[in-house]
């Protein structure tokens, strides 16, 4: 198992999806679905986390977000897709980490306060509510994955997994003897890779040289003369002063621009300024045309300036450079139209979802195929967590079954 190629990335099944999550999440998955091993989860326990009372919607939520996921282009062939509930392994791992997991690390989780001011309308006083970043660690851990794909507003969170990662290492890794069994370890390298392997070691301790640590993680890999202990040792030597039980997740940030809404404001579903990947085209010509322009373009003939109008934000996510250059001159000499300038978005945008609307029709009248889909990827990713856990409770001492 090569951490450094497995993807654990989730949504919560909070509604239907739109164009901020299509450009800013489903485009690139498609696209690491064919470079990585890839496991999407639909976190449906993490959407009761705040919507605890609404079970039936999260049910039909989930259905709808897998259709998307399908119709956007994630390849059941290509990615393991699934709902977090029908793997109760990431359950289990969750508490099993709870036991190690400090109060004040779950308190101090931005995200934690910020929630409960922006939903004070909910009683989110709750353990699980609280409990949700060790959740989302639990989700990644799992799988032992070496890459998760976040925004930047999710960097502590992989912080806080990384951390949960540590101490268990800590706690579990270490042994007697490590150093002697690492050293032994190393000798069975073989001469020349146990010389290249404390090499690059010395490099990563003694100057920080991230590369080194790569290419030692790779060697390692690549060793087919160990065993999956000494294996552990190593990684472990290469860090710190124990076996690495669980890799540290790395963050994966994506360089895709926030999607802007129909009232220039970020995409989302709460604030009611969303086209939804299934919307039909006549619904999407309406939200366009009702966009609001430039302020200062009273009336046909006044020059404007594109950067205060949100129809030239979404042109420059969705329409071709000319259209773009079009757009831009004709505002600013009042060479067109603000109605003029939206019907090329406007069919930009038809054009875009018209394959993927089609796409998503054909699995919507088949729901059978999706509960499939989604039950064939909860068994594999099943077999995978499994796998963990073994490890996770022998380390803990749990040697019952």
């Amino acid at each position: 198992m090569d951490s450094q190629r497995r993807v654990v990335s989730g949504m919560r099944p909070n509604g239907r999806l739109h164009l901020g999550h299509y450009h800013g999440v489903l485009k690139s998955w498609v696209k690491m679905q064919h470079e990585y091993q890839c496991f999407f989860c639909i976190v449906d326990w993490h959407a009761l986390t705040t919507d605890y009372a609404s079970g039936a919607e999260i049910a039909r939520n989930a259905q709808d977000m897998a259709v998307d996921w399908l119709a956007a282009g994630i390849s059941p062939s290509s990615a393991n897709l699934f709902i977090q509930s029908q793997v109760p392994e990431h359950a289990e791992l969750h508490l099993l980490l709870s036991m190690i997991c400090p109060l004040s690390w779950l308190e101090r989780v931005p995200s934690y306060k910020e929630l409960q001011l922006d939903a004070q309308h909910k009683d989110l006083g709750t353990y699980g509510f609280l409990g949700y970043p060790l959740l989302q660690a639990a989700d990644i851990l799992a799988y032992r994955a070496g890459v998760v794909p976040v925004g930047a507003d999710q960097l502590p969170h992989i912080e806080f997994a990384r951390d949960v990662a540590r101490r268990f290492n800590h706690l579990y890794g270490s042994e007697e003897d490590f150093e002697l069994k690492a050293e032994a370890a190393i000798r069975k390298l073989g001469k020349k890779s146990s010389k290249l392997y404390s090499s690059l070691r010395k490099s990563y301790q003694e100057q920080g040289d991230l590369d080194a640590l790569n290419t030692a993680r790779a060697l390692l890999k690549d060793q087919q003369t160990i065993t999956i202990g000494d294996q552990e040792r190593l990684f472990g030597y290469l860090e710190g002063g124990g076996r690495l039980l669980l890799p540290e997740p790395q963050a994966l940030l994506s360089d895709t621009p926030k999607v802007s809404g129909l009232d220039g404001g970020k995409m989302a579903k709460s604030a009611s300024n969303s086209i939804f990947l299934r919307d039909t085209p006549a619904e999407i010509e309406e939200k366009i045309k009702r966009m609001p322009t430039d302020p200062a373009r009273v009336h046909r003939h006044d020059p404007g300036e594109p950067t205060r109008c949100p129809v030239w934000q979404m042109h420059q996510a969705h329409s071709a450079e000319d259209v773009c250059q079009w757009a831009e001159q004709g505002c600013r000499s009042a060479g067109i139209g603000c109605l003029e300038c939206k019907a090329p978005l406007i069919e930009a945008i038809k054009t875009e979802l018209a394959p993927l609307q089609e796409r998503a029709q054909d699995y919507e009248q088949n729901p059978d195929l999706v509960r499939s889909i989604l039950a064939e990827g909860a068994e594999h990713a099943r077999d995978e967590a499994r796998e963990t856990l073994v490890v996770v409770r022998q380390a803990m001492g749990l040697n019952h079954r």
